[in-house]
């Protein structure tokens, strides 16, 4: 999620803050989360309850994101890791060749992959408000809208799973083949913030308490919502 680095010279690497501590709990959050969600919906581990207030949680989670990629840290907006396709063609090609093209944060490629899950996760959430198992479980919005618009909903929450599924496991393959073709851990520094770069610019970050804002705008925005559904 950042700006290219090229020509860095033979400056010595150093270990550089490149994630905030929103960021990173709001990936590790979401991780769970999902997680819990699949296996309440799919294997029944929790009450179906449950499986409502995760996906309310994980609403407000997406809000969130969405204010972050917009006023968070430098590396977590949208505007410094969402690139355009000639600059993603470049990267793919670096991928292939001896000159690697190495980034601050999320790199082009990366940064559509981030947008794919979230807007994947946004949609079934959403739909999730609206759907239903025709037998004893309604989403909170089920009786606002009619009977056509609550199966289309139910289909595209059952079917944008698979998409989500898929998306996920793209996601993990992909880490996985920097770490053992191209020896990037992408793990830890969503872990510890840090990653070994050549310091070759400062990066902006935004304070907690400038997250914990937007955190409570998005739980307040999700609770107005839930308050509308009665």
């Amino acid at each position: 999620m950042g700006s290219d680095m090229q020509g860095a010279g033979n400056q010595p690497d150093r270990q550089i803050r490149v994630w905030d501590m929103p960021t990173r709990l709001f990936h590790w959050t979401l991780v769970v989360l999902v997680v819990l969600l699949y296996a309440t919906g799919e294997y029944g581990l929790l009450d179906m309850r449950w499986h409502f207030w995760l996906g309310y949680a994980v609403l407000a989670l997406i809000i969130f994101r969405v204010l972050w990629g917009i006023f968070g840290s430098q590396t977590s907006r949208f505007g410094d890791f969402v690139r355009g396709p000639f600059a993603v063609a470049a990267y793919v090609r670096s991928l292939f060749s001896t000159n690697k093209q190495a980034s601050i944060g999320h790199n082009p490629l990366g940064g559509w992959s981030v947008l794919a899950l979230l807007m994947c996760v946004l949609v079934q959430a959403v739909t999730g408000l609206f759907a239903t198992d025709e037998i004893d479980t309604d989403g909170p919005l089920v009786a606002r809208v009619s009977t056509y618009t609550v199966k289309l909903m139910t289909r595209v929450h059952h079917w944008n799973e698979n998409v989500l599924l898929a998306l996920v496991g793209v996601h993990i393959v992909a880490v996985l083949l920097y770490l053992l073709l191209k020896h990037e851990n992408l793990i830890m520094p969503m872990i510890s913030g840090r990653k070994r770069l050549p310091k070759l610019q400062h990066l902006r970050f935004v304070s907690v308490w400038h997250a914990l804002t937007l955190l409570a705008l998005a739980v307040a925005g999700v609770a107005l919502l839930l308050w509308f559904a009665g």
